[in-house]
């Protein structure tokens, strides 16, 4: 079976817990329609490691410069303060990957850089608010959904206040669980109810 290649871009002060359910999902084979068909890599611009917002220290696994849209199946950017005025080796990398065709997804501060580079312009998606992306040389506010999440021509978007609905979208794109599994996954974790993690081991069995 061939390994896919997920990548996480990492940097100093990136918001840790924006991308957890996702990569945790990624990387536990547990309910995956194809146990173990993707891997996630961490991409950095140097290979020192970063400390996340949340205090975590991250050995990045290569850097941006060696990363590749063909050898990867997804760029996942989540947010932090960087965004406002750094990071553009990142963004660049992003924009590399959303003109051949291959996904990206932004959360929060994220987006927000996606949206000054005119990423936006041309499709469906959202942020933590209209505002939040204004200025800039934004001109995708008609395109703007009010929605926590929302995928729209291959990039996945997110408001920084929903990593559910964040991973929900990523999990969908990469065909990771069953439409019935994926469905229980999102009733577990965005409804936070105990009782339906035993639907969603029926719904893998």
């Amino acid at each position: 079976m061939k390994t896919h290649t997920v990548h996480l871009f990492v940097f100093d002060s990136m918001a840790d817990w924006e991308a957890a359910y996702a990569i945790a999902a990624i990387s536990n084979p547990q309910f995956q329609l194809v146990p173990g068909r993707f891997r996630v890599v961490t991409v950095a611009e140097s290979l020192d490691p970063v400390t996340t917002m949340g205090g975590m220290r991250v050995q990045p696994d290569r850097t941006l410069a060696d990363l590749s849209p063909v050898a990867s199946s997804l760029l996942i950017l989540p947010g932090g303060e960087q965004w406002q005025s750094g990071n553009r080796k990142a963004l660049e990398k992003a924009r590399n990957f959303i003109s051949v065709g291959v996904p990206v997804a932004a959360i929060c501060a994220a987006t927000q850089a996606l949206a000054r580079a005119g990423l936006l312009d041309d499709r469906r998606h959202t942020s933590n608010d209209p505002q939040f992306l204004a200025g800039g040389g934004y001109q995708g506010a008609s395109h703007y959904c009010k929605v926590p999440a929302v995928t729209g021509k291959n990039v996945i978007t997110a408001s920084g206040l929903a990593p559910v609905d964040f991973a929900y979208e990523i999990l969908k794109m990469l065909n990771l669980y069953s439409a019935a599994t994926l469905d229980a996954w999102y009733a577990l974790y965005k409804g936070g109810d105990p009782a339906k993690f035993y639907d969603l081991a029926r719904s893998a069995a």
